[in-house]
């Protein structure tokens, strides 16, 4: 029996060993884990580093990408002209500055449109917001949408409503004026008696610029409704500056119409804005080539 324990016990003596062993073992394991670890994170740090690398490279490709898309777009531009387009470029060169009279007669045969198209000038000034009234000798055909508000009698006489009314001109109101000062307009001039001004300056802010607010310096503000709405719609046309910028758009005539009869509107509508504010002009058709304008010439 005493040999039986004693075998035993020394089996389980023998066997504590290996106990020991395997926990020398795992201790290893262990290490190697941590080893393991250690160069995951470094791995990790380096690649963390690298990154802001490939993410600057990206940011460049947008902008190449940008050029590229552009030079394209300038490529389709003059690649997709039309037929008739080109045919008539060939008449002007680009960089030439043609005198008032040739100027307007090369606009009229660079012009391909089937309908009898309009003559415009485009010119850049030497600053922002210039406006004005001027009369056209040989006006255009384009009626312009004129809002007057007039003194209380204007409102009593349904005689003189129907006079502005047959000249083209809409009647304002206080309900109108409220709809201004909400930002809706959709009218081209404002013509005005003394008495709305005070009024009208509540809407400075929507008005002032658009261009559309009234003046004396330009005729808007008059006691003569009936005589400023008639020069307006007989010839009498708005120039302005586009908003925020130093260009003014204008249509000087048809191409129909005699190339003196342009040239005459052409240096009325210079002495007007002033010749020495007037940096560069271009006469196109509606459908054709601009040509630059020599500016002594006119």
């Amino acid at each position: 029996m005493g040999k039986k324990k004693l075998t035993i016990m020394d089996d389980s003596i023998e066997e504590a060993p290996k106990v020991t062993k395997g926990s020398k073992v795992s201790k290893e394991n262990t290490k190697e884990a941590e080893v393991v670890e250690v160069k995951s994170e470094t791995v990790a740090e380096e690649t963390q580093t690298e990154a802001p690398k490939t993410e600057e490279k990206a940011s460049d490709a947008p902008a190449k990408k940008t050029k590229a898309s552009k030079a394209s777009q300038k490529k389709g531009k003059a690649k997709y002209r039309s037929v008739k387009y080109k045919a008539v470029a060939e008449k002007t060169e680009k960089s030439k500055r043609y005198p008032i009279t040739e100027a307007i007669d090369l606009a009229k045969e660079t012009s391909y449109s089937k309908f009898d198209g309009s003559l415009e000038i485009h010119m850049t000034t030497s600053a922002k917001n210039i406006r004005g009234l001027v009369s056209l000798p040989f006006a255009s055909g384009k009626k312009l949408k004129i809002l007057a508000f007039g003194p209380p009698s204007l409102s009593a006489s349904a005689g003189q409503r129907k006079e502005l009314e047959e000249l083209g001109a809409e009647i304002g109101d206080d309900a109108k004026l409220n709809e201004i000062i909400r930002g809706i307009t959709g009218f081209d001039v404002i013509v005005t008696s003394a008495e709305w001004m005070p009024k009208l300056a509540r809407a400075a802010k929507v008005l002032g610029p658009r261009g559309l607010m009234p003046s004396p310096k330009n005729g808007t503000i008059t006691t003569d409704l009936k005589k400023a709405v008639s020069e307006i719609q007989s010839g009498k046309v708005e120039y302005k500056t586009q908003k925020d910028s130093q260009v003014i758009h204008l249509t000087l005539g048809k191409v129909s119409q005699p190339t003196d009869e342009v040239v005459q509107n052409t240096k009325i509508l210079f002495n007007a804005i002033g010749k020495t504010r007037i940096k560069k002009a271009v006469i196109s058709p509606s459908m054709g080539i601009g040509v630059k304008v020599e500016l002594a010439s006119v």
